[in-house]
């Protein structure tokens, strides 16, 4: 199985002229050779309108991890030192290490296009000119000594960066790239008559980081950019992670220098298949604004007075920490719409089934969820001890029984529970928790649908899980609900 040369997103204006394949060619006398999929980056990369300037000033590359990025950034590299004239590259990285790593492997590829001068392994005979390798701390880089040309890597921060003005910027790692450090890189350009910034990154980590690399996704997708050239092969949020043909349109180099082997064992390793999503095929984090439950939507289903009457079900979930945990209960209200409510959020596990036994003793609800896959599982023996358990009998489950859904049905849930919301078929009373959650969600792969991403920095989302969970279980055993069992207007939360 061979990776796809083509990204899933490509954008650039048209160009009739480029110095792609002059670069390619020199890269490749020094053992750089390029993939196809490569030379067309470079192709861009390179691309020139008719008044010689770049067709693109500004490139983002956007790909998983380990499918040769890097060696488009050092062709680039070379072409301006020894092809175009550029006085300064700056390359960046997030971290210090990344930024040294480039170095050597630029150095390396350097060295093979001469011959060393003497007994000095720094300097070196490039077609004629000196050129010298400098490896003091802080000062990394690569200077021709007959022009004064000079590539100089640094790790990004606020400060890197001001004083320089480079003909390009390299922007590896631009996953974690700020705003901030945007301020102090981007303007390095301005005095430059030809200048090009180029962004590589696997997706941002998550929503809070990386917001210059949404910008430019978000400028790639509406089209028309006449400066932009954009190449990512990120998934879409919701494929099948487990789908082959999804890893060879995400990973370009796979069959080449990325083994399906490899992969395969990588998502073995992984069986939430947060970070495969992620970091194997580039799905993208979703921003607040792209949130599948915007704040504002949240805010607008608020009734403080709103209240159950009973019979409800409740939910329960942990944090993968352990630290916290959550009870929700979902019901119908006296109208009709569906009412959600987080009952208990606490520090520490060890509160839950004492808690658990009290609600359904006080109000036999129709069902008790957790999801068995996720961090309250272990909770399913001691329920078990004090007779919360599965049905003996799946098609008929009785009052207070526990309701343990599949992954396709929790997926199914978190599903519904969006449409709850944006069809305002349910309220609740604005608790600080269950908001914050939702403000603070992702979304993961579960199959070929989506669930509730755990991972989310330090947001809580177990109340948010739990009331997914609540209303699935309500809607699961809805038809244990008669007015011989419940007098509804006696009891309500």
């Amino acid at each position: 199985m061979l990776g796809s040369r083509q990204p899933r997103l490509l954008s650039h204006p048209p160009y009739s002229e480029t110095y792609g394949p002059e670069a390619v060619e020199y890269a490749a006398g020094g053992g750089l050779v390029a993939d196809d999929w490569q030379a067309d980056i470079l192709n861009v990369l390179l691309a020139i309108r008719p008044d010689g300037k770049w067709s693109c000033a500004d490139v983002g590359i956007v790909i998983p991890r380990q499918n040769g990025k890097g060696s488009c950034l050092e062709i680039r590299a070379l072409a301006g030192m020894f092809l175009l004239g550029e006085e300064l590259i700056m390359w960046s990285a997030h971290e210090y290490k990344t930024a040294m790593e480039g170095f050597r492997r630029l150095k390396a590829v350097v060295k093979s296009l001469g011959t060393q001068v003497g007994n000095n392994e720094n300097l070196f005979n490039i077609d004629g000119s000196l050129v010298k390798f400098n490896n003091t701390n802080g000062e990394e880089g690569i200077e021709r000594l007959d022009t004064e040309q000079r590539i100089r890597f640094v790790a990004r921060s606020k400060g890197s960066g001001r004083g320089f003005s480079g003909d390009c910027v390299i922007i590896d790692e631009a996953y974690a790239y700020t705003l901030e450090q945007q301020d102090a890189l981007m303007y390095t350009l301005s005095a430059r008559p030809n200048p090009q910034i180029i962004y590589t990154s696997s997706p941002p980590l998550d929503a809070a980081t990386g917001e210059p690399m949404f910008a430019l996704k978000d400028r790639a997708e509406a089209g028309g950019d006449v400066a932009l050239g954009w190449f990512d092969w990120g998934a879409p949020a919701g494929i099948d992670i487990d789908d082959r043909d999804e890893w060879a349109k995400s990973n370009p180099a796979l069959g080449i220098r990325i083994s399906l082997e490899a992969v395969e064992n990588e998502r073995r390793k992984d069986p939430a298949g947060d970070g495969f999503g992620r970091e194997r095929l580039g799905i993208w984090p979703v921003r607040r604004k792209d949130a599948l439950i915007k704040p504002e939507q949240w805010k607008s289903l608020v009734d403080v007075d709103s209240q159950a009457v009973d019979p409800v079900a409740f939910a329960v979930d942990i944090t993968p920490m352990r630290d916290w945990a959550s009870i929700v209960a979902y019901g119908l209200r006296a109208d009709g719409l569906g009412h959600v409510v987080v009952v208990e959020h606490r520090p520490g596990t060890n509160w839950l089934r004492d808690r658990l036994v009290e609600l359904r003793d006080r109000h036999n609800p129709v069902a008790i969820c957790l999801d068995p896959a996720g961090p309250a599982a272990n909770l399913l023996l001691d329920l078990e001890k004090v007779g919360i358990v599965r049905p003996e009998d799946p098609e008929k489950p009785e009052l207070g029984d526990l309701a343990v859904p599949s992954g396709r049905e929790y997926a199914g849930a978190c599903g519904a529970f969006v449409d709850a919301v944006k069809n305002a078929t349910l309220r609740h009373i604005d608790q600080a928790p269950l908001a914050s959650a939702i403000d603070g969600v992702k979304t993961r792969p579960l199959g070929d649908a989506w669930a509730w991403g755990r991972r989310a920095g330090n947001v809580d989302i177990s109340p948010l899980v739990a009331a997914t969970l609540a209303r699935w279980a309500f809607e699961a055993r809805a038809h244990l609900i008669n007015n011989d069992n419940y007098n509804i207007l006696d009891s309500v939360l």
